[in-house]
């Protein structure tokens, strides 16, 4: 019930001395506002879960608390652990300062002395960075070129002064300006008695490569600092703005869109989480976090009233940022973009939720948006809606494992598929979320596009599948050499796209004829362009084709398919170039279709249960197939 750290310095009389002298119920009911007298006690709500009827009590006789909700009990030391995060220590510290209690220590004075010496040069550190993030917020208020960062803001819709929650998450985040000069700060912390190695230490200035002196790291940048559990500013993010008049940089030289202050003794960025101070008491009440990407996801969050939200400090999440989670809530929620880097970002944190024993789900976002603008578009609804639907991790990561990248035509790659899955599953380590995991054998046939008679399990169905590629043709494996080990796999569609694309480059007439025309819309990316081009440089009254045009207006990487096309062209006639085309048209139909289909039985595995859904979407289903026979 009451936590310590190992190796304490603190002796058993200050910590005692501690206790007696704290007045428990003034420290709960500044994080308790419904705290009220009945009795002999105090009772309100529990800040530690949800709850409408309050079974949170106090007992000031004794020094304690106790839910009769959740269990959470312990003493005034104990709550501030809970509630804030603070470390025994750092619990015991705060309050003997609060109530005006020396701190004894129990080694030898050398030790004492030398821990207090640590001590010192940290609480020098946090100083640095308080007083900075005090001047970076008094720029954004009087600075002649704040506008530049107060337009950055507008964009995600936070304007100060135009909304209470907006004005309420910029004063929390200490939003602020760094100026463009190359030494506002080190002037500003001169005139303020700091010492420009400690500014140096934490990040802040760096020193001249030529002469003495120092200049400010971060100039012309949207400043958000980072803010610890107990409150204390430990390190700083500078966000790029729009260049200022006459001081555009050279292509070659622009800026990194973001930088970071450095690892120092007072912050490790792999320990660190962004938001964590301001959402530590949201992360309490819903008894989850939702983590996401970036500083303007959690600033947007917060401003549209969405506050239990973090995000890593540029780097995977990490076992250490777990554990910091642990302390305030018992599971996370996962809101990374739906892009690759993203789907990546939340392979790798199985492992530190793992770890960490942390419960986790995911939440899925539309490819290319992510939740800042999702929030700004559709607003804090669609991002619950988001979260209350998000699936357990092993399950997302299954879905990850059967996206829309592969072929499911392809019986190899569903077997290489199929293994993914059963790797996931069985590197899964609650046994009850594997034998669950190993009873959707039948989703799993459907996301494979595998028609099966009954259900049976995993084994039956990996049968199946390599079943299938034995009968199979056996997969081309081309011979590995420089070039094509950098060539990416190819999207499906991509060969009939390209055999479609050749036969009009060797007969451009093609482009003329009614029954090609309504073919071509099946094309994307690349085809699209060399289409666009052959059109322009087409001539249709000499019929003639402008080569070099043509040529020149198609990226270079796609040059040499179009003049080997040109130079020796593969069909005999234009009647001959025409059937190859349609029939290329017609498989690249049938796969459309086979993908659409395929699609649609994944929406009707999520739709389980909405019986109106899972109805149209096998509708949809069964029109798709009849498409597909009549190609």
């Amino acid at each position: 019930m009451f936590a310590r750290a190992p190796d304490i310095l603190i002796s058993p009389e200050t910590i005692a001395l501690v206790r007696d002298r704290t007045d428990i119920v003034a420290i709960v009911s500044e994080a308790v506002p419904s705290l009220k007298k009945k009795g002999r006690t105090f009772v309100g709500l529990c800040p530690f879960h949800k709850e409408k009827t309050g079974s949170f009590n106090v007992n000031p006789d004794r020094g304690f608390f106790h839910c009769f909700g959740c269990k959470e009990s312990g003493s005034a030391i104990d709550f501030v652990m809970k509630h804030d995060g603070y470390t025994f220590p750092e619990a015991v510290r705060m309050l003997a300062e609060r109530v005006g209690i020396a701190i004894e220590e129990t080694r030898d004075k050398a030790q004492i002395t030398e821990a207090d010496r640590q001590k010192k040069a940290k609480d020098d550190l946090y100083a640095v960075n308080q007083l900075a993030a005090t001047y970076f917020e008094e720029q954004l208020r009087t600075n002649e070129h704040r506008q530049y960062a107060l337009d950055e803001l507008a964009k995600r819709g936070l304007v100060p002064g135009k909304d209470a929650k907006a004005d309420e998450a910029l004063q929390a985040f200490r939003i602020g300006y760094a100026p463009a000069g190359w030494d506002g700060l080190a002037t500003y912390l001169k005139k303020h008695v700091v010492s420009p190695t400690a500014a140096e230490t934490v990040g802040l200035l760096v020193p001249r490569s030529s002469g003495s002196g120092y200049y400010d790291r971060f100039r012309h940048r949207l400043m958000f600092a980072v803010v610890d559990p107990q409150g204390r500013v430990v390190a700083f993010s500078g966000r790029a703005l729009a260049d200022l008049p006459g001081q555009a940089p050279a292509p070659d030289q622009k800026p990194a869109k973001y930088i970071n202050s450095p690892e120092s003794p007072i912050y490790t960025k792999g320990q660190m989480l962004f938001g964590i101070h301001q959402a530590r008491h949201a992360i309490r009440q819903a008894e989850e976090a939702i983590c996401v990407e970036g500083n303007f996801d959690v600033l947007s969050l917060h401003a549209r009233g969405i506050t239990n939200v973090v995000a890593p400090l540029g780097t995977a999440f990490t076992t250490e940022q777990a554990k910091l989670l642990k302390r305030f809530a018992p599971s996370i929620v996962f809101l990374f973009d739906g892009d690759a880097a993203g789907k990546k970002a939340v392979r790798l944190s199985r492992t530190a939720v793992r770890e960490a024993k942390l419960g986790a789900r995911v939440a899925t976002l539309p490819n290319g948006i992510d939740p800042d603008e999702l929030a700004r578009e559709k607003g804090s609804r669609a991002i619950e809606d988001l979260v209350a639907s998000a699936k357990g991790m092993l399950e997302a990561l299954m879905d990850m494992a059967l996206d829309d990248t592969f072929v499911s035509s392809d019986a190899h790659e569903r077997l290489d598929r199929l293994k993914d899955v059963l790797a996931l599953i069985n590197d899964e380590e609650d046994f009850v979320v594997q034998q669950m995991a190993k009873s959707y054998s039948d989703m799993l046939a459907g996301r494979l596009d595998i028609v099966r008679s009954g259900t049976g399990a995993f084994e039956a169905l990996e049968r199946k599948v390599k079943g299938d590629v034995a009968k199979s043709q056996p997969r081309r494996v081309a011979p590995f050499d420089d070039k094509t080990a950098r060539i990416a796999p190819k999207p499906p569609g991509s060969e009939e796209r390209k055999a479609i694309v050749g036969a009009l480059v060797e007969y451009p007439v093609l482009l003329e004829d009614p029954e090609v025309e309504k073919e071509l819309a099946h094309l994307e990316g690349p085809s699209v362009v060399v289409v666009a081009a052959l059109r322009r440089a087409w001539n249709p009254d000499s019929k003639s084709l402008d080569t070099d045009a043509f040529l020149s207006q198609i990226p270079v990487g796609l040059q040499g398919f179009a003049a080997r096309h040109l130079a020796d062209p593969a069909m005999e006639s234009e009647s001959a170039a025409k059937g190859y085309l349609l029939d290329n048209a017609k498989q690249l139909k049938r796969l459309l279709l086979s993908q659409e289909a395929a699609q649609i039985t994944r929406e009707m595995y999520r739709a389980q249960g909405d019986s109106d859904a899972e109805f149209s979407h096998l509708k949809e289903a069964q029109e798709k197939i009849l498409a597909k026979r009549r190609t």
